[in-house]
């Protein structure tokens, strides 16, 4: 069966969380202790961050599934003007395989629906693999603050002027 993307639900919440942690647990490996990214704690967090994200007004979570399993998550937000890329996950075991293309390009192409002229979005600094990804799709180091903390911020132009 083909991939399909579609919005989240409710009740997406339990897959979107297992797939967060599990993705987050592959490029904090080795940087970051295990708790801050895989323990009771910080899944409890992700998944009142998720819920919130899923019934925000001002938010978007997509997800990417095939043959009902879930393959991907993003999710964005637009807040006092400014576009945000807040998540893009894939199942480790489904990397290159498109899906992370797929929820990259159906939320682009909402972007340009929209008239969103930028956004931006922030990647851990060790996760090279995503950065390339970004670099890819046309992402570049944000001009006015390239780095927050431990990561590097980003930004897409969809429409000049």
């Amino acid at each position: 069966m083909s991939l399909v993307i579609r919005t989240a639900t409710p009740a997406d919440l339990d897959a979107i969380v297992r797939l967060h942690t599990e993705a987050r647990s592959t490029y904090y490996s080795g940087h970051l202790a295990p708790h801050a990214y895989a323990g009771p704690e910080e899944v409890g967090r992700s998944t009142a961050g998720w819920a919130r994200a899923v019934d925000a007004e001002h938010a978007t979570v997509l997800c990417a599934e095939r043959d009902g399993v879930l393959e991907g998550v993003a999710a964005f937000r637009t807040e006092a003007g400014v576009t945000t890329l807040t998540q893009l996950h894939v199942a480790p075991s489904r990397w290159r395989t498109g899906v992370g293309t797929a929820l990259h390009t159906a939320r682009t192409d909402a972007w340009h629906r929209a008239g969103v002229r930028t956004a931006r979005l922030e990647v851990f600094a060790p996760n090279t693999r995503a950065q390339s990804f970004y670099a890819h799709h046309g992402w570049t180091a944000d001009p006015d603050a390239p780095r927050h903390g431990t990561h590097r911020v980003l930004r897409l132009v969809l429409l000049d002027g």
